[in-house]
C-alpha cells in the first residue's frame, strides 16, 4: 500500500517515469490497480476522446495531427493507442506509438501503446486504468485509438466523454455505415483520404443513415496525412468539450458508467480463468447426468 501511494504522489506531481511505471503496473499486474488507484483518487479533469473505426482508415495519423494542433493551444495530451498483440510475445505492436514518433520529444505529450491481448471492443484490459492515472497526471486531453474494430466492438464509447468514427471510401462502408454498431455511437464522423474517389458519396451516405439521431452528429471530410481541414475536426471536437466544461455530470456520469462495466469485465475475465479444470468437469459431469442445466452449471462455477 506504501508503495502504490508513493507512486502515486509522483504520478500527481506529473513524473514521466512513475506515469508510465504506473501504467505498466496495471496492465501486468490488474491486482494492483484499486490500491494505485484509490491513492491517485483524481478530480476528473481530462476531456477523454475516443478514436475508432474499421482498420486501415488512417486512425493513427488523426490522433498525430490531433496532437500537433492541441499542442498548439498549449494543452498537455495523453495518447492510448491500443495496439493488436503480438502472436508471440503477447505484447503490442507499437505501429501506433512509431507513427506519432515525432512527439517524443514534447514533455507535453505522453504516448503509450498497449496490448489488446484478446480483450473485445477495441481496447485494452488496462484502458480504463491507464486513462484514469493520465487524468491524475494533469493532462487535459486523452485520446484513446482503439484497434481496427468492426460493427459490434464500440466498447470505446463507454470509457470516453466523445468518440470519433474515422471512415474512408472504397472500404465496403457505403454497406456498413447502414448497419448498427458504430452508427450509434459515434458523436463527430470523419470520412478521411477525401482525396479519392467516392467521399462525396461517403457523406452523403453518412448524412443518410444518421438521420433521425437525437443529437445530429457532425460528419467531416478530411485528408489527415497532409493535415487538411484537421482545424474543422478540433472545432467539432471543441464545441463537445465547451459543453463539457459547461455541465461535466452528464458526461462525467457516462465515461464513469463505461469503466466500471469494463473493470466488471476483467474482474469476470479474470475470476474464469481461475477456475480449475477439476471444477468445469465435476459441473459438466452434473449436467451429464441430468441434474444441472448448461446455465445452472454456469452460475455454479463460482460457488453460487
Amino acid at each position: 500500500m506504501r508503495g502504490s501511494a508513493e507512486l502515486a504522489q509522483k504520478i500527481l506531481r506529473g513524473d514521466r517515469l512513475s506515469l508510465a511505471r504506473g501504467i505498466t503496473l496495471v496492465e501486468s499486474t490488474p491486482g494492483s490497480a484499486p490500491g494505485l488507484l484509490k491513492a491517485l483518487r483524481p478530480p476528473r479533469r481530462a476531456f477523454i476522446v475516443g478514436v475508432t473505426g474499421p482498420p486501415g482508415t488512417g486512425k493513427s495519423t488523426l490522433v498525430d495531427r490531433l496532437i500537433s494542433q492541441y499542442r498548439k493551444k498549449n494543452l498537455r495530451v495523453g495518447v492510448i493507442a491500443v495496439d493488436p498483440s503480438s502472436p508471440i510475445t503477447g505484447g503490442a505492436l507499437l505501429g501506433d506509438r512509431i507513427r506519432m514518433a515525432g512527439h517524443g520529444k514534447d514533455t507535453g505529450v505522453f504516448i503509450r501503446s498497449m496490448a489488446s491481448r484478446g480483450w473485445t471492443g477495441g481496447l485494452s484490459r488496462a484502458t480504463s486504468s491507464a486513462v484514469q492515472i493520465l487524468d491524475a497526471a494533469g493532462f487535459d486531453l486523452v485520446l484513446l485509438e482503439t484497434v481496427g474494430i468492426g460493427q459490434s466492438d464500440v466498447e470505446v464509447v463507454g470509457i470516453t466523454h466523445a468518440v470519433i468514427v474515422v471512415l474512408m471510401p472504397g472500404l465496403g462502408d457505403d454497406v456498413q455505415v447502414s448497419k448498427a454498431g458504430l452508427m450509434e455511437v459515434g458523436d463527430i464522423y470523419v470520412v478521411n483520404k477525401a482525396d479519392l474517389e467516392g467521399a462525396n458519396q461517403m457523406v452523403t451516405i453518412l448524412l443518410g443513415a444518421l438521420r433521425g439521431r437525437p443529437q445530429s452528429p457532425s460528419v467531416l471530410r478530411l485528408s489527415a496525412l497532409p493535415g487538411k481541414d484537421i482545424a474543422g475536426l478540433v472545432d467539432a471536437i471543441e464545441e463537445i468539450r465547451a459543453r463539457f466544461s459547461k455541465a461535466p455530470k452528464e458526461l462525467n456520469l457516462r465515461s464513469l458508467r463505461g469503466m466500471i462495466v469494463e473493470t466488471a469485465r476483467g474482474n469476470l475475465a479474470e475470476s474464469l480463468q481461475r477456475v480449475s479444470e477439476s471444477k468445469a468437469d465435476e459441473m459438466a459431469s452434473q449436467v451429464l447426468l441430468g441434474r444441472l442445466t448448461v446455465e445452472e452449471a454456469a452460475l455454479r462455477i463460482f460457488g453460487n
